[in-house]
Order: structure tokens, then sequence, then C-alpha cells
């Protein structure tokens, strides 16, 4: 027996990833111009910045595309890594556009140019209010590592515009250029620090690594406390999304009837479930002991029984 989790597609959220892809192209344009005629590397950073989220966007609604289409023959757990890739992507463009930031940053502060505080002040306050309110948008649609990446692109941008906004107000104050590139670094910096969370997280779940926040220790201990359980071996657990999570072991009990050995069955998915949020499990029961821990192979002279959930 299988137990699934299915992942629709969330309409809210295509909506809102549609509306942001239109507003972050339009002030991308805009920073250019305005970067450009203000001659603020600041202005332009966040341009490159922006560039990103727009490409992070853009890959984290076909991704949300591609979550939504059904299992087939050719792909048995269905798209559900789509996202989990376009995260990754995500956070891996980040990284090379922050050492372009640092690289053109270094270069100003040896030829330093002369700044419109002003346009930097007024056109970041612009993007404030855009990165902000995607930024909201997407924290209150559905929860994945995907729109997790976006929504840090986002908050990013937030902050780093911010920062764009009090530079400004310095360079108005006391004429001093430096900080303009002072700013890139800062930012740079930011998309640096977003970035990794990301990479980690994805990278784990691609490699089949054992889910943040799950230990197998804890895990087997569960299931052995279960009434009827002798023995869990064999245990892997894994993400097929950022969400959902599949498990596979093997449980030795006692020589039961089927009937009985469903009992044993059924109050172990429930407790996987319930305490560890596993809907996907295949367990294999047996009541010999392995000779082989991993694979567990048995004798075929012995007689043994198998369920699987």
């Amino acid at each position: 027996m299988h137990a699934h989790s299915g992942d629709l597609q969330d309409t809210k959220t295509a909506r809102v990833l549609r509306i942001s892809l239109g507003v972050t192209l339009l002030y991308i344009v805009l920073l250019v111009v305005m970067g450009l005629r203000a001659h603020s590397l600041a202005l332009l950073s966040e341009a490159g910045h922006n560039l990103s989220d727009f490409l992070a966007l853009l890959l984290t609604w076909a991704a949300v595309y591609m979550q939504s289409r059904p299992p087939s023959a050719t792909k048995t757990f269905g798209y559900q890594r789509a996202g989990v890739l376009a995260a990754f992507i995500n956070a891996a463009s980040l990284v090379l556009i922050a050492f372009f930031i640092f690289y053109e940053a270094a270069h100003r502060l040896y030829a330093p140019a002369q700044v419109d505080a002003k346009t930097m002040m007024w056109v970041a306050a612009c993007g404030v209010v855009m990165n902000g309110g995607i930024a909201v948008m997407l924290l209150r649609t559905r929860r994945d590592l995907n729109i997790h990446s976006a929504f840090l692109h986002e908050l990013g941008d937030t902050l780093s515009t911010a920062a764009v906004i009090v530079g400004g107000w310095v360079i108005l104050a006391t004429g001093q250029t430096w900080v303009d590139p002072a700013l890139s670094f800062g930012i740079g910096a930011l998309v640096l620090w977003s970035s990794f969370g990301v990479i980690r997280d994805s990278l784990n779940i691609l490699l089949e690594g054992t889910p943040r926040g799950i230990h197998l220790d804890k895990l087997a201990n569960r299931m052995m406390g279960i009434e009827g359980v002798i023995d869990v071996h064999d245990l892997h657990v894994w993400s097929l999304g950022s969400e959902t999570h599949a498990l596979s072991c093997h449980i030795r009990i006692a020589d039961l009837r089927a009937s009985e050995s469903e009992t044993i069955l059924k109050a172990v998915n429930e407790a996987l479930a319930h305490d560890f949020h596993i809907h996907h499990t295949t367990i294999q029961f047996e009541h010999e002991v392995c000779e082989v821990a991993h694979g567990c192979v048995i004798p075929v002279s012995h007689t043994h029984d198998h369920g699987h959930a």
C-alpha cells in the first residue's frame, strides 16, 4: 500500500507570480535608465539584483506549473522536484551576481563618479514599495522551498533598496561619493547571505539527504515503540519536494497472519504521518533476521511475509 501527498497548483500563487513578473520588469527598466542618468552604481547593482529576481520569479512560476502536473509512467513521482531545481538555479544565479557587484564596486572605488543622490533616493523608494509588496504577497501564498527562495530575493531587494535611500541621503548631505560603491558591497554581501541557505536546502533534497528536522534515531525509536514492532532497519528518509517526504524501511515482526500485521502497519503509518509529516512510505515486514543490513538479503529457503505501505 502506498500513501501519497499531492501538491496541486495554487491559483493564487500563480497569479501573484504573474503580477510580480510584470512589475519587476518595469522596475528593472527604470533602474537601468535612471542609474545611467544618475551615474549610480548602487542603482545599476539593484538592476542586476532585480534581474535575478525576475529570473527567479520566472523559474518559480514555471516550477509551479510543472509541479501541478500529475505523475506519469515515466515520472512516477510527478514533477515535485522542479521547484527544488528552480530554487537551486535561483540561488546559484545570486552568487554570480554578487561577485559581479563586488567587482564593479571595487572598480568604482578607484574611479569615483559624481552621483545624483536625489535620483537615487526616489528610484530606491519606488523599489522599497514594489519589492516589499511582492514579498508580502509571496509570504501569504503557499510555503515551499521554491516560493521561499523567491521570497528571499524580494526581501533582500527591499532591504538593499532601503539602504540605497539612506546612502543617497548621506551623499546629499556630505558629498562623499564613495558611499555609492560601499552600498554596492553591502548589497552584494546581502545577496550572498540570502543564497547560501537555499543552496544548502535544495542540494540536500536533490542529493536525497535526510530532511532537515528529522532525526533517524528518533524516528526509528518511535516506530519501535509501536506494539508488535521488534526491530527497524534499512531505514531511509528523503524528500520528493520541499514539503513532501518519503520513507522506506524494513520492520521485523513476529510470524503473524496478514490481518494482524495490517494492524501494525496502520499504526506505523499513523505515527509517521502525525509525528513526522511523512505520508509516502514503503515498508517491508519480515520475521527473519536480515543477513545483510543494507539491502536486507534473506535466504530464499526461509519463509517470510512482506507488507508494503
